[in-house]
């Protein structure tokens, strides 16, 4: 005979649920309010608490000549890379999903592997060298290249799974036709698989945005700096950081990438686990 559960017991059970839970919303809350209300406080500092409200943090950013021109190389690095990504990854997965070759398989697995394996930080000096031979350092091209070919990898993984499933019926239909590949790669393809294209081009901005050793290590003209490593230069004159700029910077830096995502989750259905509606 089943034994009737303690309510007493039963009660701090879930008690503990709820604290656990309250706790687990306030850790991933607390510096999103931070970074909401920061920027429009006279005096910020590292905790949370009403603004004294102004807008002066937002007129010394303007100001400051490196923090626009910082969000404009970052937008650079972004699309540039995206539209390689995406463009080079679309090619080869498709590829690699109408072309059967012995391996293929294993040789997606081996680049994933390696691609997260070989970091940038553990390959950083030969990609300089490199960058410095092809007369690439302080370039956006050179950024753009290394960070395009860190990301190709994943890109083609992701991919040649969405290119998979796009029904070969389509395109013997329009071979029929006498479409070329070129064009039923265009016409056909493309947009059966547009939501994965999507999620690459969003994974890629997101990459891209954040990276700040790549950057940092080929870019060495202050003014075409990105926001990531720009944001290490906020600094008072006594050594300490600038918790106004920061913050304030923080809020216009992040704001791109928010806008991009809702704008792709409205039009493509993303959902907040990364996968794609049915």
């Amino acid at each position: 005979m089943r034994t009737p559960a303690n309510p007493a017991a039963a009660l701090l059970r879930g008690v503990g649920v709820y604290l656990l839970v309250a706790l687990t919303l306030a850790f991933f809350a607390l510096p999103m309010l931070w970074l909401a209300s920061a920027p429009f406080d006279k005096h910020p500092g590292i905790t949370v608490s009403l603004p004294d409200f102004t807008l002066a943090n937002f007129e010394r950013l303007w100001n400051n000549p490196n923090a626009v021109n910082s969000l404009a190389s970052s937008l650079i690095l972004a699309a540039g890379s995206a539209v390689l990504v995406v463009g080079l990854s679309a090619l080869a997965a498709y590829a690699l999903s109408r072309v059967h070759i012995r391996g293929r398989d294993g040789l997606l697995y081996a680049l994933l592997l390696l691609s997260s394996i070989v970091t940038g930080t553990a390959a950083m000096v030969p990609i300089f060298l490199l960058a410095a031979e092809l007369d690439l350092v302080d370039s956006y091209l050179g950024v753009v290249l290394v960070l395009t070919g860190g990301l190709l990898p994943a890109a083609i993984f992701i991919l040649k799974d969405f290119m998979d499933t796009t029904p070969r019926s389509y395109e013997e239909s329009a071979r029929v036709f006498g479409a070329s590949s070129l064009r039923v790669m265009k016409d056909i393809v493309v947009p059966v698989v547009r939501p994965g294209l999507a999620t690459v081009g969003v994974w890629t901005v997101a990459q891209v945005w954040g990276n700040f050793l790549i950057p940092f290590l080929l870019l060495r003209s202050p003014d075409k700096s990105p926001a990531a490593v720009v944001m290490y230069t906020f600094y008072t004159e006594g050594g300490q950081p600038d918790l106004a700029l920061i913050s304030t910077f923080s809020l216009l830096y992040s704001l791109p990438v928010v806008l991009m995502f809702l704008f792709v989750s409205r039009r493509y259905g993303f959902r907040f686990h990364g996968g794609i509606k049915a």
